[in-house]
């Protein structure tokens, strides 16, 4: 069975750190030799190449890591420069003992002042080892000057531990980044490296645990953990030889406004191909007409008074309100409908933006799931956007508190969160999948797996990975033009599990 993923704080691993070196196991330079060493053969792997390497270094342990890559490399053949940032008076410990043994194998360096002219960089590989998770606040200018030289340059970089400028909790540049090629992390990864703007600065994330002692990081309570399809697949309800559709729940999906018709279709479709034995959609009549000539399984009810969806809530195993809903009366009347029902309910979209407005004790009689993406989540919380963009991780948790139910915080590295739960963190999808119709799949995708009879919050990660699988199998044949269509087409042979290497 393959290890959990966790993800720490910048705080926690900074604290294994110190716990490791305390101990009699290991020593500070030992862990620093360690990470250069397996800095650098990551470096050989992936661009075997490369016989050009410049090092930039910062005056702390980061910048040690730095030296030890510099040394191993001169000692490989390569040609090698070093700039460090900073006053080489500042260096001391293991850092300093990093540099003393780069330049005893003959090495020399440039010394930078922070606020002087970056020079041109010139090499095959740029390593960034300025600041790493010791980096606290905004960077200063010259530290800028350097990122923004770095960046430029086109030439890959690795970046040591954490993309100098990345904030190593909530993965948003202070005010920049180095925008790495690959990131080696080290001790264990942080939750920064794995959610939001972080898929624009850590490029290929690479774990060197450095082999600590396994008592170290298993003191730390996790802040979150990576979810892993071949665990999670296990969690689908078997099917017997006797199974009919009853036993595979019926969902309703409310939406299709007016102008929105695609948005329902799509979410009922999803929950067709995803497993359900029933699916009705709650919807205008020109959208209830469609319906039935795209998908002629899905049952279309043309809905123009609270009677008629009253009387589908009631056969209903779960809900899904919102794709393409408005926010008019009459989606407003659907609302309220639900809201005086306890079944299993998923709201997304506009159901989201109208929920808004009211008070979350309207939510607390049922089990519910809220499917938002960053502004849905600033409306939800009455924050701004940038709020909310700011901290994933927190945002999370407070929608959580706040409208107590699971909470799936959607973009990069899609967060799921629930009460007393841990947090998930979704390793699969791509930019292709910033597109129209993406959102109201995974509405259908989810409630289909509630009304199969899966735990809700096992369903809200299992639905955002297999979504996110299909999204990235159909991406095989380019990110630019791939459809929700397509996402749906695959879920089918993603929960089957065939061919899944994830």
């Amino acid at each position: 069975m393959t290890k959990p993923r966790y993800v720490y704080s910048g705080n926690q691993v900074r604290e294994m750190d110190r716990e490791a070196v305390a101990g009699p196991e290991v020593s500070g330079w030992e862990l620093m030799e360690r990470a250069g060493r397996s800095a650098f053969a990551l470096l050989i792997e992936t661009w075997q190449e490369a016989e050009k390497l410049q090092v930039i270094c910062g005056t702390g342990n980061n910048g040690g890591d730095g030296w030890v890559v510099a040394r191993l490399a001169r000692e490989a053949g390569w040609q090698v420069a070093v700039e460090l940032i900073g006053d080489k008076n500042r260096i001391e410990g293991d850092a300093q003992r990093a540099l003393q043994a780069y330049e005893a194998s003959g090495g020399a360096f440039n010394v930078r002042a922070a606020d002087q002219p970056v020079p041109e960089l010139d090499a095959d590989i740029l390593v960034d080892a300025v600041c790493g998770t010791g980096a606290t606040g905004p960077l200063r200018a010259g530290h800028i000057a350097w990122v923004e030289a770095m960046n430029s340059s086109g030439i890959p970089i690795v970046a040591m531990d954490v993309p100098t400028g990345l904030n190593a909790d909530t993965g948003q540049p202070e005010p920049v980044a180095t925008r790495a090629a690959v990131t080696v992390t080290f001790i264990a990864e942080k939750k920064g490296l794995v959610t939001g703007s972080a898929g624009d600065f850590v490029g290929r994330l690479r774990l060197e645990a450095l082999d600590l002692p396994v008592s170290i990081p298993n003191s730390k309570a996790p802040a979150a953990q990576i979810s892993h399809w071949p665990e999670l697949i296990g969690h689908l309800p078997p099917r017997g030889v006797a199974h009919h559709k009853g036993l595979s729940g019926h969902v309703l999906v409310i939406g299709g406004n007016t102008g929105f018709s695609g948005a329902g279709i799509l979410a009922a479709k999803a929950a067709l191909r995803s497993g359900a034995g029933l699916v009705s959609l709650a919807t205008r009549p020109v959208t209830a007409q469609a319906a039935v000539t795209v998908q002629p399984e899905i049952m279309a009810h043309a809905i123009d008074e609270v009677a008629q969806l009253r009387s589908l809530l009631k056969g209903a195993s779960c809900v899904v309100i919102g794709p393409g809903l408005g926010r008019d009366s009459w989606a407003r009347m659907c609302l309220t409908a639900v809201l005086e029902h306890t079944v299993v309910t998923v709201f997304d979209a506009d159901a989201l933006n109208l929920l808004a407005s009211g008070d979350p004790e309207c939510l607390r009689p049922r089990q519910h799931i809220l499917t938002p993406h960053p502004g849905e989540a600033a409306r939800l919380l009455g924050l701004s956007n940038a709020a909310v963009v700011s901290d994933r991780f927190q945002a999370l948790q407070q929608v959580v508190e706040r409208w107590q139910g699971i909470c799936v915080l959607k973009g990069h590295g899609t967060l799921v969160g629930g009460p007393g739960q841990m947090t998930r963190v979704c390793p699969y999808g791509n930019p292709g999948m910033a597109t129209a119709g993406m959102g109201d799949v995974l509405a259908g995708l989810l409630g289909s797996l509630l009304a199969q009879g899966v735990e809700p919050f096992t369903a809200a990660e299992l639905a955002v990975s297999a979504h996110g699988i299909a999204g990235d199998r159909a991406a095989r044949e380019g990110l630019r033009g791939l459809l929700a269509s397509d996402v749906i087409d695959g879920l089918r042979e993603v929960l089957a599990g065939h061919g899944i290497d994830q």
